[in-house]
């Protein structure tokens, strides 16, 4: 799967989660500034990402994502 697959469903993701217009949504989205999700919610983001793509995010790791692109270029690199 290549990045712009990965950022699509991402977007998808983020667009239903967090309720915000699929076209707002860029490489450079902060989840905790621009959208302002709690931990709570980002913990949901989290999760539903793994299970879209079957990854396994370690929290350290999660902790260091803070733009949709980031998660994007987590993802590409662990896939399986």
């Amino acid at each position: 799967m290549d990045k712009k697959e990965i950022f699509d469903q991402i977007a998808a993701i983020v667009s239903d989660h967090f309720d915000i217009d699929r076209a707002k949504i860029t490489d450079d989205l902060n989840l905790k500034t621009d959208l302002n999700a709690d931990s709570i919610d980002f913990v949901e983001f989290v999760l539903e990402v793994e299970d879209t793509f079957g990854a396994q995010i370690d929290d350290s790791e999660a902790e260091k994502l803070s733009t949709i692109g980031e998660v994007v270029d987590y993802i590409a690199a662990h896939q399986k």
